[in-house]
């Protein structure tokens, strides 16, 4: 091989490296700061995971709230089972019962 054939490979091979790294840190900013248009925002969002609890490491339970609504799900390996569905969520705290019971 001679030298400039060595060259021309490191040089085309950093420049495939620098093109995948761009991208990488591409994927990684839209991930984290969001592509408008693509995600919902969260008020309009009727489908969030609540509670996830692990039983053992194939199983897990997860309580997911659609809409006012929330369900205790069991995971695992052999698939998604209905535990309890239709669960009324819990009263959040009033802040006179807080402020009461920090006195």
């Amino acid at each position: 091989m001679r030298v400039m054939d060595i060259l021309d490979f490191v040089r085309y091979l950093s420049a495939l490296l620098l093109v995948l790294g761009l991208i990488g840190v591409a994927g990684l900013a839209a991930r984290r700061f969001g592509l408008p248009g693509l995600t919902k925002s969260s008020a309009t969002r009727r489908l969030r995971i609540v509670e996830t609890l692990m039983i053992s490491p194939r199983q897990r339970f997860v309580i997911v709230r659609r809409d006012d609504v929330e369900h205790l799900v069991m995971i695992g390996p052999e698939g998604a089972s209905l535990i309890e569905p239709s669960i009324t969520p819990p009263a959040p705290p009033s802040a006179t019962a807080a402020a009461g019971s920090s006195l």
